[in-house]
């Protein structure tokens, strides 16, 4: 026989799932109306791992590429999303599709664990939507690739085929239309993707969601992690950040100031999905719910690392007596 784990009380995994269930129904019902919004996001890796950049996407069998290099996670994610429009089975459901796109990186040597956050619990066991059926607004996009071109260190090769092989995804797949989609890339025929650029975009396309919309946000290029200049908000002592064009001179575009122009203005009713295939990326957005494809989980949960009261700050709102 083997010798039964020793837990106090409220260690004991029955005990500590009631807590987890307990402090979500908690924070469902008093959380600030600026985060009810439907807000969902794919990383393609952890906030401490590296995102890798595919000279040859040729093996992940994309019906026609926009060139030979691509981002490892968006090439995995659009090879497995087309297999599934393609199949007139049961469609995949949002852990099939994270765990896949996890086995597919292992077998070409990637060790970037793919994960999805949330504003709110969802059941990753339904079907994965990109556009769920109760969005039956406007469908608009937008669309960030950078290859640093012209940059002395740091170049990449694949990021302008990635924004262009999703645009072709969502018009095909999902209707997405051109007016409604924007995208910026530094090949010199596109809006650039500056820091100042960036940020307008993500603005405008918040400011134009309206209850019933759906909203799709790419972005591929560089991220980082730099020393949190919160007076320690991050619990690693790190905010994640992309990196425009012109970070140079601009600076970096931090995971608050993506928190401040896209998650807390986003209409009630409105569903955002984003994908950011870049480095450390993992809590770019601080949203609170977690599915990670590394076999260990089964259900998006709590970040057992998510900082409420950070988030509560964010809203101008006191931790104490909250969860009372």
């Amino acid at each position: 026989f083997h010798s039964q784990p020793s837990y106090t009380k409220t260690q004991h995994p029955l005990t500590m799932g009631f807590l987890k269930k307990a402090f979500r129904d908690v924070f469902e019902d008093k959380k600030p109306k600026e985060l009810k919004a439907d807000i969902r996001m794919i990383s393609g890796c952890e906030d401490a791992q590296t995102s890798a950049d595919v000279s040859n996407v040729a093996s992940f069998c994309l019906p026609d590429p926009a060139g030979r290099a691509g981002g490892a996670c968006t090439s995995t994610m659009l090879n497995l999303l087309y297999k599934d429009h393609q199949d007139t089975r049961e469609d995949m459901s949002f852990v099939e599709v994270l765990n896949k796109m996890r086995e597919s990186l292992q077998e070409r040597g990637f060790t970037q664990i793919p994960q999805m956050s949330a504003s709110a619990p969802i059941d990753v066991n339904v079907p994965f939507d990109l556009v769920p059926n109760e969005a039956t607004g406007t469908r608009r996009a937008l669309l960030i690739g950078i290859n640093y071109v012209g940059h002395d260190q740091g170049v990449l090769s694949g990021c302008h085929n990635d924004v262009l092989n999703m645009v072709e995804y969502i018009k095909s797949v999902h209707g997405f239309e051109d007016e409604n989609i924007t995208v910026l890339l530094d090949d010199g025929e596109h809006e650039s993707p500056t820091k100042a650029n960036i940020m307008a975009a993500y603005q405008k396309i918040v400011s134009q969601a309206e209850a019933g919309d759906s909203l799709f946000c790419h972005y591929s290029g560089h991220g980082c992690k730099i020393r949190d200049d919160d007076k320690g908000e991050e619990e690693d002592g790190f905010d994640e950040a992309l990196v425009p064009v012109d970070y140079t001179t601009a600076g970096l575009i931090r995971d608050d100031d993506l928190f401040d122009i896209v998650i807390k203005p986003m209409p009630d009713g409105a569903h955002l999905f984003c994908l950011f295939d870049c480095c450390h990326s993992g809590t770019i957005l601080d949203l609170p719910y977690l599915f990670k494809a590394d076999g260990t989980m089964e259900v998006m949960e709590i970040d057992d690392s998510f900082d409420f009261k950070k988030l509560l700050g964010k809203f101008g709102q006191l931790a104490e007596g909250f969860f009372d």
